[in-house]
C-alpha cells in the first residue's frame, strides 16, 4: 500500500487523479484538517480525515499495510509522522516549494543527497529565507529558537506598585517583586529523542520523551544566570529534580562547578523545582535570579508571571551567545503570545510588547538610557490611574489597546 500524506490544498484532487490513473486500489490518502468539511478536496470518498495535531493522531491508520509513505509538502505533522515511521516503511517527500528551505534542524532524517540538494537551493534562493522565518513563527516557535541557537530565556517579573491589588495574592507579599527566571530554552524534555507515541505488544500505545542535557548546555546558561544576578541582587536559586532524576543532578552538579570556578562572590542556592513552585506563592521575594531547564523554566515562569496580576505585563528575551563580534542573536516577546481569543476588540494590554523592546534596547543594542526612558514612559501612564481591561480596578480609567500605547508614547515625547 502507497500511504499519501496531504494538507487540505487546491493541487491534492489532480495528485489523487494521477496516482489513480497509474497503480489503481494501491494508494491510500490521508489529509490532515481539524475540519470534517474541506474546503479543496472534493474527492472525500478516496480521502481519510485525521487531525492536525499530534496529541489526537493514530498513526497506526496511516502505517498499517503502509510499504511506501509519499509526503506531499512537509508541514510539522507530516515531520511528527516521519519522526516516528516504522523503520522499514520507505518514504517519498514530494516537494511543494517553501518546505525545501525547512527543517534544518532535522537533517538527520533525510539521506544525504537530499539535504546536499536542499543546501544548494538555499543558497540560490535567499529571498525564500523570510518566508521560511515566518513559517517557523506560524508553526514551530520553539525550533525557531532552537534553529537560532538562542539558549537563554529571560523572563522579569515585576509588580509594579501601582498594580499591586491586581495580583491575587495579598499585597504584602508582592510588594516591589523584582524576580529574573532564566529557562534554559533548546534542550531537555520538549527538544530530546527519543519521541513519540508506538505501540506496543499487548496492543497498547506508549508515549517517550526524553529529558536529558549535556555539561556545556547547562553552563552556559548558569553563566548568563550569574552574570545577571553580579548585576542585581547577586543571588542565584538553581531549581531542578535532582532527587529523581539523573539529569537534574547533573544540573546541580555542573551549576555548582562553574560557581565554585569562576562566580564564588554571588550567592547560590539549590532548590527543588516543586518547591520553587511553592515558594513563590509563600515568599517569593526570597528570589533574585533564577535558572532552570526547559521544562521546569516553562512553568515557574508563567506562575510568577501571574504574581504581578497580568501576562500582558510580562516581557521576555532568549538570548543566544555571542560571536567573535560581540554580536549575539536574540528574540524579543511578549510572554502572552498572540492571544488570538482577542484579536481586533481593542483590549489587549501593549505594555508587555513595548517592555520587550526596552529590553531589546538594553540586551542587543547597549541602550540602557533609552531603556530606562521607555521604562519610565510606562511607570508614569501607570501613575496616571490607565488601565487595560486585563489589569483595570476600581478608582482608575479604562482604556483601549490603541490609547494606552499612544499614553505611552506621549510621554517619551514630553
Amino acid at each position: 500500500m502507497i500511504v499519501h500524506l496531504f494538507e487540505d490544498q487546491k493541487f491534492v484532487d489532480i495528485t489523487i487523479e494521477n496516482f489513480e490513473n497509474v497503480s489503481v486500489g494501491l494508494n491510500k490518502y490521508i489529509v490532515f484538517s481539524n475540519n470534517q468539511v474541506l474546503k479543496y478536496v472534493s474527492r472525500k470518498e478516496q480521502t481519510l480525515i485525521l487531525p492536525n495535531s499530534s496529541y489526537k493522531l493514530d498513526l497506526d491508520l496511516i502505517y498499517k499495510d503502509c510499504q511506501l509513505l509519499i509526503i506531499h509538502f512537509l508541514s510539522p505533522i507530516k515531520l511528527y509522522v516521519l519522526k516516528n515511521k516504522p523503520p522499514h516503511i520507505k518514504v517519498i517527500w514530494s516537494v511543494w516549494g517553501s518546505d525545501a528551505y525547512d527543517h534544518f534542524s532535522d537533517q538527520n532524517l533525510f539521506e544525504p543527497l537530499t539535504n546536499n540538494v536542499r543546501r544548494s537551493l538555499f543558497q540560490y534562493r535567499q529571498s525564500f529565507y523570510l518566508y521560511t522565518l515566518y513559517h517557523l513563527v506560524r508553526y514551530r516557535v520553539k525550533p525557531l529558537r532552537k534553529e537560532l541557537k538562542l539558549f537563554a530565556n529571560l523572563r522579569p517579573a515585576i509588580c509594579f506598585e501601582q498594580l499591586v491589588d491586581a495580583s491575587t495574592l495579598k499585597p504584602e507579599i508582592v510588594s516591589g517583586l523584582d524576580i529574573m527566571i532564566v529557562r534554559e530554552l533548546t534542550g531537555g524534555i520538549y527538544f530530546g529523542e527519543p519521541r513519540g507515541i508506538k505501540p506496543i505488544d499487548n496492543g497498547e500505545r506508549k508515549g517517550i520523551n526524553t529529558h536529558s542535557y549535556t555539561s556545556s548546555e547547562i553552563e552556559r546558561v548558569a553563566r548568563v544566570a550569574f552574570d545577571l544576578a553580579k548585576k542585581r541582587k547577586n543571588k542565584v536559586t538553581s531549581c531542578e529534580k535532582s532527587n529523581v532524576m539523573e539529569a537534574g543532578q547533573l544540573w546541580k552538579e555542573e551549576v555548582q562547578t562553574l560557581h565554585e570556578k569562576e562566580y564564588k562572590e554571588v550567592e547560590l542556592n539549590h532548590m527543588l523545582a516543586d518547591n520553587c513552585a511553592m515558594q513563590l506563592l509563600r515568599n517569593p521575594k526570597q528570589f533574585d535570579v533564577i535558572v532552570t531547564d526547559n521544562l521546569f523554566g516553562d512553568m515557574l515562569s508563567d506562575e510568577a508571571a501571574m504574581l504581578t496580576g497580568s501576562l500582558g505585563l510580562l516581557p521576555s528575551a532568549s538570548l543566544g551567545a555571542k560571536d567573535k563580534n560581540g554580536n549575539m542573536r536574540s528574540m524579543y516577546e511578549p510572554v502572552h503570545g498572540s492571544a488570538p481569543d482577542i484579536a481586533g476588540k481593542g483590549i489587549a494590554n501593549p505594555i508587555a510588547t513595548i517592555l520587550s523592546f526596552s529590553m531589546a534596547l538594553k540586551y542587543s543594542l547597549n541602550l540602557d538610557k533609552e531603556a530606562d526612558h521607555l521604562d519610565d514612559a510606562v511607570q508614569k501612564v501607570l501613575d496616571d490611574g490607565l488601565r487595560t481591561k486585563d489589569i483595570m480596578s476600581k478608582g482608575n480609567k479604562e482604556v483601549s489597546t490603541e490609547t494606552m500605547g499612544n499614553a505611552i508614547i506621549a510621554c517619551l515625547q514630553k
